[in-house]
């Protein structure tokens, strides 16, 4: 991609709205014609491993569960470790929980507690950046684990929702980037 402005526009182009889900009033932001592109995801990947290597990130963290999708192929890209910050109840192991609100209610996410070594840097991928509530915890986790916040990779911002002002405190001098504002 020749600019971030021909990314996002790529990237928008595919992501589809989906009326009333999943419950009424809501418009889903549906990334499955994406994830079908191989262009557009490619990009995507593309973009993010760039961002991990400029930021000096080991590591990249995806939130369950899109962010998974795009974190995977991007830690692969960028010669980074992946780890998984999934919902209760699906690690194995010793782990680091946090609780958090989030749009539609409230949640607990967790990480294995081996998974960063002190002082590592980690980049943390998602999809959709709405309220803030899941990065907020997962940021929450990362520190606690000891590691340091390298930055916050977001394919879309749901600016009218306030998760950047909500993260601010926890991000310091890390970045927070998104490819789509909507």
């Amino acid at each position: 991609m020749s600019s971030s402005t021909d990314l996002a526009a790529l990237l928008a182009a595919k992501i589809r709205d989906v009326p009333d889900y999943p419950k009424p009033g809501v418009v889903f932001k549906d990334i499955a014609p994406l994830l079908g592109d191989a262009e557009a995801f490619a990009a995507l990947v593309d973009h993010l491993a760039a961002r991990s290597r400029e930021l000096g990130a080991t590591k990249i963290v995806g939130l369950e569960a899109r962010g998974f999708i795009l974190a995977a192929p991007a830690a692969y890209a960028a010669g980074a470790g992946f780890v998984p910050v999934r919902k209760e109840g699906k690690l194995p192991g010793e782990l680091h929980r946090q609780a958090y609100e989030l749009e539609y209610g409230s949640a607990v996410i967790e990480v294995q507690t081996d998974a960063f070594a002190p002082g590592e840097r980690v980049l943390v991928v998602d999809d959709v950046l709405a309220t803030g509530g899941t990065v907020e915890a997962a940021l929450e986790l990362i520190q606690r684990c000891g590691a340091e916040v390298a930055g916050v990779e977001v394919m879309m911002e749901l600016g009218f929702l306030g998760g950047r002002a909500r993260l601010a405190p926890l991000l310091g001098d890390a970045p927070l980037e998104t490819v789509i504002a909507v």
